[in-house]
């Protein structure tokens, strides 16, 4: 992209009050950025207001700054990543945004150089894509059900995509990886991160090391200009873009307020499927999904179920085998079978299981802990425990 073409975009995104929405009015009506900044007052205001127009006639004083920071970006040597910055009507621009009612006017990507490199055609958006979302805090079941339900995903050819954040979302990006790590085709996308935050910037700190395997075996997507902090507001918003950019999305753990919710409202307004795991009734992380199953979501206990219902000629069989093989899992003993029956499938404290087992605390508590060792026990805050699920 030449400077001026460049320094026309970012003027168009930084000009305030303008938005994408305007911004798409504006180039619908005039053309390419340059175009719509060469247009009189008066014929500004025939697409937008007054203030608006006036805003488009003023340089915006941080473009200056931006443009040799984005320029810099473009032409750096990310640790071996590439950066790439996609505009409303590239060849490279995901057809499946342009279909949604809000695609952002830019994208900023980062990725391997095999797939956004100069000589590289313009990047294949991944046809099969799946959304993961859910809770931040989620329980001990609810984060291995995210990193095996995207690990089966990633096995059957399917490009996982979510938002970067703590718990659910990160379980699901480590899952999709994995299943990359032993793929076939190593140059497909595993997994897509959406960001909040300039893509200069990694939040939270604690996916550093995450977000650069992400951008090595997958990408990392975000609308906004580089150097924008992780501001509250702009999460709610990237979630429409990991709707936009998949064929369906499964909420994996939400509490009732939580902004997966809003993704899964996005996802079918969208006219997209929407698939939620049940848990516990007594677990408020998991009353979210519930909500989303009474409103006609799609209750799902497997990866199969997803496949099935989306029609995706994946290799089912082989993903059973799989399942099933990790179902078999290590033996356990007959004690150690009492202690998970004991257990059953919702959060139990320690009083409750000394009466449902017999054990004294000592025993109880050794068996506990080779149990949560073997992934198959979990501990919850308020000392309780919780029975995983594997497979």
């Amino acid at each position: 992209m030449e400077r001026e073409e460049l320094t026309a975009w970012l003027r168009l995104v930084l000009t305030p009050g303008v938005g994408s929405s305007n911004g798409r009015r504006l180039l619908a009506a005039f053309g390419v950025p340059h175009q719509v900044f060469a247009q009189s007052t008066t014929a500004l205001q025939q697409v937008v207001t007054p203030t608006q127009a006036e805003a488009l006639r003023r340089l915006p004083p941080e473009l200056p700054a931006l443009l040799e920071a984005t320029e810099a970006w473009l032409s750096a040597d990310h640790e071996g990543l590439v950066g790439q910055l996609v505009t409303l009507g590239d060849a490279a621009y995901p057809k499946a945004l342009l279909a949604t009612e809000d695609p952002p006017l830019m994208l900023h990507l980062l990725g391997p150089a095999s797939l956004l490199g100069p000589a590289c055609s313009p990047l294949a958006w991944p046809t099969r894509a799946l959304a993961m979302v859910g809770s931040r805090n989620p329980t001990p079941q609810g984060r291995q059900d995210a990193r095996q339900f995207a690990r089966a995903f990633g096995d059957a050819g399917i490009c996982v995509v979510s938002g970067l954040a703590l718990g659910v979302d990160g379980a699901a990006h480590e899952g999709a990886l994995a299943a990359c790590d032993e793929a076939a085709e190593p140059s497909r996308l595993a997994t897509l991160a959406v960001i909040g935050t300039g893509i200069d910037r990694v939040y939270p700190r604690q996916h550093r090391q995450l977000a650069h395997r992400i951008a090595t075996q997958g990408l990392i997507v975000s609308e906004y200009p580089l150097g924008t902090p992780p501001l509250s507001a702009n999460f709610p918003r990237r979630n429409r873009l990991i709707a936009g950019l998949t064929q369906g999305t499964l909420v994996v753990e939400a509490a009732l307020q939580s902004g997966s919710l809003i993704t899964a409202r996005l996802a079918t307004e969208q006219g997209k499927e929407v698939f939620a795991i049940p848990g516990s009734i007594h677990s408020p992380q998991s009353r979210g999904c519930h909500a989303l199953i009474r409103q006609g979501a799609k209750l799902v206990e497997t990866a199969q179920d997803v496949l099935e219902e989306l029609r995706w000629p994946a290799a089912l069989d082989s993903l059973l085998a799989d399942m099933d093989a990790a179902r078999e899992g290590t033996p356990i003993s007959d004690d150690h079978h009492a202690v998970l029956q004991a257990l059953g499938g919702d959060p139990v404290g320690l009083d409750a299981l000394l009466a449902r087992t017999g054990l004294d605390t000592a025993a109880l508590q050794a068996r506990l802990l080779e149990l949560e060792l073997d992934g198959r026990v979990g501990r919850l805050p308020g000392g309780l425990f919780q029975r995983l699920v594997r497979g």
